[in-house]
């Protein structure tokens, strides 16, 4: 079955997807879309993962029959054009969570102890000649209130860590949890009373913008950002207002409004922001783990068994 992989994979990752049996393999980068273009026709299981799948793309591809999100977001999928032509669209939940709740955790941390400044000040030579003003900008995660919004997979792994070193734990969902130990609160509660609020809830268009300006407002004088979730779920424009005024007091985040980044976005321009490209699911163990799945959906999808986490 002809699989495409749209992703530049590298060296290592592609001679284990070459181990894979049973699939006829093809790659192709996410820039190349002249690459993209000539693959389409013949694809028949396309495995997707951040560049935006469109209804051209779909029309474009007339064998296909599976869309395989290496990931959880199916935001990126025009699923109406799926669904239209009964084309499967399946997910990975899990495979990328472990992954996810450590960045999550790095940017926490990264965000309190203003790492990329001292990194870029250090690299400069001014690491051991910084202003004292510097000192009352560091803060430890230990005995903070740390707010989830949204309590899935990632937030489940994350929270026991957070509790261990001392935080004091908030989440908010659409009902409680009884698994989840935690506080629960309403999104308003869990921004007012949280030094660390993060982001684990998907976009949707009743989520996109939730954390606009008006939450901000509501969240502590000082409070600290992190999203690895999905940019579409901030308000951008009011985050950076909020950083510049120092109503919050940092951000740490692996998601934007739009990606690839503006490198010209103002947001860049601030010594209180902790910054990575959308990789918070980039790990060799999420890959092994997520294309084990994927290749288990191609056999299914030839034998016309059910297949694993259909999304449509």
């Amino acid at each position: 079955m002809r699989v495409l992989l749209h992703y530049a994979a590298g060296p290592g990752l592609e001679a284990r997807l070459r181990a894979l049996p049973g699939l006829d393999l093809r790659f192709c980068a996410e820039a190349d879309q002249a690459g993209l273009a000539a693959a389409l026709p013949e694809t028949e299981v396309l495995w997707h993962v951040l560049k935006p799948l469109t209804a051209a793309h779909i029309a474009a591809a007339p064998r296909l029959r599976l869309i395989q999100k290496i990931g959880v977001g199916v935001n990126t999928i025009d699923l109406d054009a799926a669904r239209a032509r009964g084309i499967a669209v399946c997910n990975l939940p899990g495979t990328n969570s472990r992954a996810v709740a450590e960045l999550t955790l790095l940017l926490m941390l990264g965000a309190l102890r203003r790492v990329s400044h001292f990194d870029a000040e250090t690299r400069a030579g001014r690491g051991w000649a910084q202003p004292p003003a510097v000192q009352d900008g560091l803060f430890e995660l230990g005995g903070r209130t740390v707010g989830l919004v949204g309590y899935g997979a990632i937030p489940a792994l994350l929270a026991p860590v957070l509790a261990a070193m001392g935080c004091r734990l908030l989440y908010t969902a659409r009902a409680p949890k009884p698994e989840a130990e935690w506080h629960f609160r309403d999104l308003d509660a869990l921004l007012a009373e949280s030094d660390v609020v993060s982001l684990h809830i998907p976009e949707t268009p009743e989520t996109r913008g939730l954390i606009d300006a008006r939450a901000i407002a509501r969240m502590k004088k000082g409070a600290v950002l992190v999203n690895t979730a999905r940019g579409g779920l901030v308000d951008q424009a009011a985050l950076t207002a909020a950083l510049r005024s120092g109503h919050l007091a940092a951000a740490g985040l692996d998601v934007f409004a739009h990606e690839p980044a503006d490198p010209r976005d103002p947001l860049f321009g601030l010594p209180n922001v902790v910054v990575t490209p959308h990789v918070g699911w980039l790990t060799t163990g999420t890959f092994d783990r997520s294309f084990a799945i994927a290749a288990e959906n191609v056999r299914r999808l030839a034998a016309g068994e059910p297949l694993l986490h259909r999304v449509a």
